[in-house]
């Protein structure tokens, strides 16, 4: 019998963690994530981009295995290219939305992939769409993902509302995000933002004490 002096955490199956969110708004969606890729107790990497760019204006915000995730996107990237030269105009969410849920689902046993898509199309606007670890598909006005989405569940229920503007979306999904690294060890760094519509995509970075808190120091 042989005994390892390493500690147990050394050796034990890594999970990962964030927080992913998004909502519609009247004329497009906005997204929002944390930038920390932890593996285990191990930070990876505190300024990842976890919002991924599709086509011009559509979007996934991703959660679960950083490797399955980049993977799964690129090939719905992949495809949809492929249709905009095929039929000359922009693909819409829908269609997106669907690529992922295939891909999830069908290789459910193998992947760690929880992801939100979100965007804008002439046909239905701004749509966000939630595909979750086993591959489902559920248009939302808003959700959450990731470990950090446990953490602020009351606040969303709460605080939102239809009918909010780019700006009170903004909010609300930095808001979020930040309760949710305030709470999660597991999500942490910056929060990244976008606001897709149809001119296009607006990209935002909150940093240090930008970060919203809803605290004072203990």
């Amino acid at each position: 019998m042989s005994f390892s002096t390493a500690p147990d955490w050394t050796s034990a199956e890594h999970e990962t963690g964030t927080t992913i969110m998004a909502v519609e708004y009247d004329g497009g969606v906005v997204i929002g994530a944390d930038s920390r890729t932890t593996t285990g107790a191990y930070i990876a990497n505190r300024v990842t981009d976890k919002l991924t760019k599709i086509t011009d204006k559509i979007y996934c915000c991703r959660s679960g295995s950083a490797a399955d995730t980049q993977a799964v996107a690129d090939i719905v990237s992949y495809h949809l290219n492929f249709q905009k030269m095929d039929m000359g105009e922009e693909p819409k969410v829908k269609i997106a939305a669907n690529i992922f849920r295939e891909l999830c689902y069908n290789n459910r046993d193998n992947l760690s992939a929880g992801i939100i898509v979100g965007g804008w199309d002439k046909t239905e606007g701004g749509q966000v769409y939630a595909i979750p670890l086993g591959g489902m598909l559920t248009r939302m006005p808003f959700t959450t993902g990731g470990s950090g989405s446990t953490y602020i569940y009351g606040y969303v229920d709460a605080n939102f509302k239809t009918g909010m503007t780019k700006e009170e979306c903004l909010k609300f999904v930095a808001n979020g995000v930040g309760l949710a690294i305030s709470r999660d060890g597991s999500s942490g760094g910056v929060v990244r933002l976008a606001a897709i519509n149809k001119d296009g995509v607006e990209r935002f970075v909150l940093t240090g004490n930008q970060v919203p808190t809803f605290y004072e120091d203990y």
